[in-house]
């Protein structure tokens, strides 16, 4: 069975494809898997700039207070 490769909405034949087209065909894979973890990479990023912003935030609250907030909650 020959594998089929769907182009908006389209499916070609992989095996008809000329070498030209199967080269731009591997390029836009490899660009694909770079933007999937380049989300990747922004959603940790995230996760982390989140992470620091809540420890400035309990840092500074236990500056003012002079209370150590984090022993509260362990």
């Amino acid at each position: 069975m020959s594998q089929k490769i769907n182009i908006d909405g389209v499916e070609y034949d992989f095996e008809s494809l000329s070498q030209k087209a199967k080269d731009i065909l591997e390029k836009l894979q490899h660009t694909d898997t770079q933007i999937q973890d380049n989300k990747n990479l922004s959603a940790l990023l995230t996760r982390a700039k989140n992470s620091y912003v809540h420890e400035l935030k309990r840092e500074m609250i236990e500056g003012k207070s002079g209370v150590d907030i984090a022993s509260l909650f362990d």
